[in-house]
């Protein structure tokens, strides 16, 4: 038997060291990355300025002594060109367009160019310099764009202004993503190499895993990392000083050895994984080990010639990698006021316990209080706490209502909601208004390490209906024993209290004018015979009265004697 076991034993471990092979690749140098681009993160600037004739201003930077301009589709706008050196331009704009260029450069009219609308002048080639002399020219500028190895510029035709601050403050960005113009450059030529694992085709549950390097004998910089497909992750690792700016969380989880920026939060993430070596393999196992995949989707090993770079993966042609389908749960979901912030979801209960979600389509009593629980998107093993600021509910009706809802934080320990915070609402206010469809809508904050920054709105519709008013019951008596005496005692001081009025009434009035008692209940019908006895009429007057009244009696005694004759 152990002559057989022996041969069974090597063979799972020739499996299991091709398996452990199978998860890691050696990189290789290629021309072209499949998966990631370097580009340009270069001053700029993007307002909502305009000029008092509507006007836009732009500011265009750039190190090319020759490139083509086109802009026949372009709104009205001020146009401002300037490079270190003289150069040359092809154009084609409309009328609206007025462009500004410095003594010592030209531009080539093409087409329809109106002449009269190119504009040399004498002004500063430094950009916060540049930046004030069009202020004080113009009022202000709408943006400023810096761009190496221009080839072309168009326009889109589209309003280039951006919601928000009418002042510009020059700092690192992306040019691609104003998006009223198009640029053409020349493309960054970085050192790469890469790999890829051989691996099935990844399941549709599944999550692609990126993993980029920089090498420790690299240049230190800040890498803006931008991830536009949903349902990827991310492990950074670099030389310890590099900073990476995750410019779009909500599609993103990440690790990483070093610090992590998000847009909005002025805390810096400190690193929550040690990682000194920069062995390709070293790499990838530790990425493998902090996400508890199996494998990963790509490997890059990347020297940055830069300071600050953008690094922007390429949305993968891979047919078995698709968005995530939402759930039932995301048919209410969300708003968020601005794209790079993390989408928030909000799902209502309609008890403390937060065990019974309520329908999408579920109409909520106005008497009766609902439960919210807000959670937000995993960054990996980074713990972002949600913080509300403000709920507020807007009517849907023809007449439109603002009303501002009062909440209570309710209590949720990190293990029963680690990413989400729970609150209840009273809808008492909404008894007494005629609308039934709402948007409940609640600002939040995104809190790490006790530092917190804008993160945007979360909004679901919500469907309320008046209480049903039940008819008025009659009231119904039941009385116990300390109600029965308490009637027979009250009925037995009001006969008191009647009796002690009527012996009152006899006591002030006298006998004789006064009620007498006993004849008067021997003459009231119905009633017993009175105890006393009535005394007989007698026929012989007193002494006194027959004295004094003889004559009288007389005299009257024979007046019906006659009459009755």
């Amino acid at each position: 038997m152990e002559g057989h076991m022996a041969p069974f034993a090597l063979l799972l471990c020739i499996a299991a060291a091709a398996s452990a092979s199978s998860q890691t690749c050696d990189p290789k140098h290629v021309n072209g990355n499949p998966w990631f681009q370097v580009r340009d993160m270069l001053p700029g600037c993007w307002t909502s300025f305009v000029t008092e004739d509507q006007a836009e201003v732009h500011i265009l930077s750039f190190s090319t002594t020759m490139f083509s301009l086109e802009m026949t589709n372009a709104k009205r706008m001020n146009l401002i060109l300037t490079a270190p050196d003289t150069f040359h331009a092809i154009s084609n704009i409309n009328a609206g367009v007025n462009i500004y260029l410095n003594n010592n450069s030209s531009i080539v009219p093409h087409g329809n160019t109106p002449p009269n609308n190119v504009h040399k002048q004498d002004f500063p080639t430094q950009d916060e310099e540049l930046v004030q002399w069009a202020t004080q020219r113009f009022g202000g500028v709408t943006s400023f764009t810096t761009v190496r190895n221009l080839n072309a510029i168009s326009t889109t035709g589209t309003t280039g202004t951006k919601p928000g601050s009418r002042h510009c403050n020059l700092q690192n960005e992306d040019a691609s993503e104003k998006h009223f113009m198009e640029i053409t450059s020349a493309p960054l030529a970085p050192s790469f190499t890469s790999c890829s694992p051989q691996q099935p085709k990844i399941p549709r549950d599944d999550m692609e895993l990126h993993i980029v390097n920089i090498p420790e004998n690299a240049n230190i910089c800040n890498v803006s990392l931008r991830v536009d497909t949903k349902n990827i992750r991310v492990f950074l690792r670099g030389p310890q000083g590099t900073t990476w700016i995750v410019l779009n969380a909500q599609y993103t989880q990440f690790g990483s050895n070093n610090d992590i920026l998000l847009p909005n939060i002025p805390q810096r993430i400190s690193p929550l994984h040690t990682l000194n070596s920069d062995n390709a393999r070293d790499v990838q196992r530790k990425a493998l080990e902090v996400f508890r995949v199996s494998t990963f989707t790509s490997y890059t090993e990347l020297r940055p010639a830069d300071s600050t770079i953008l690094l922007v993966l390429v949305k993968s042609d891979n047919p078995a990698v698709t968005e995530l389908v939402p759930g039932p749960e995301a048919v209410t979901p969300i708003a968020a006021s601005d794209p790079h912030q993390m989408p928030l979801l909000m799902q209502l209960y309609n008890s403390p316990d937060y065990r019974s979600p309520l329908d999408p389509n579920a109409k909520v009593q106005s008497d009766k209080r609902i439960y919210a629980e807000i959670s937000g998107h995993t960054l990996g093993d980074i713990v972002l706490t949600i913080k509300v600021i403000s709920c507020f509910v807007y009517s849907k009706g023809s007449c439109p209502v603002v009303k501002e809802l009062p909440f209570i934080p309710e209590a949720c320990s990190s293990n029963s909601c680690p990413n989400s915070t729970r609150l209840s609402f009273s809808l008492d206010q909404l008894q007494e208004l005629t609308s039934t469809t709402w948007d409940l809508e609640c600002s939040v904050k995104l809190c790490y390490s006790e530092k917190c920054g804008d993160g945007g709105r979360v909004k679901r519709n919500l469907e309320v209906t008046q209480p049903c008013l039940q008819p008025p019951t009659q009231p119904c008596f039941d009385f116990g024993l300390p109600g029965v005496l308490g009637i027979a005692f009250g009925g037995f001081l009001i006969g008191v209290l009647l009796i002690g009025a009527l012996w009152f009434i006899k006591i002030k009035t006298g006998y004789p004018a006064g009620l007498d008692m006993s004849s008067t209940a021997a003459n009231l019908p119905g009633c017993p015979c009175s105890g006393a006895k009535r005394q007989p009429v007698s026929n012989n007057p007193s002494p006194s009265e027959n004295s004094s009244a003889n004559a009288s009696i007389g005299s009257t005694q024979s007046t019906p004697t006659s009459s009755m004759a």
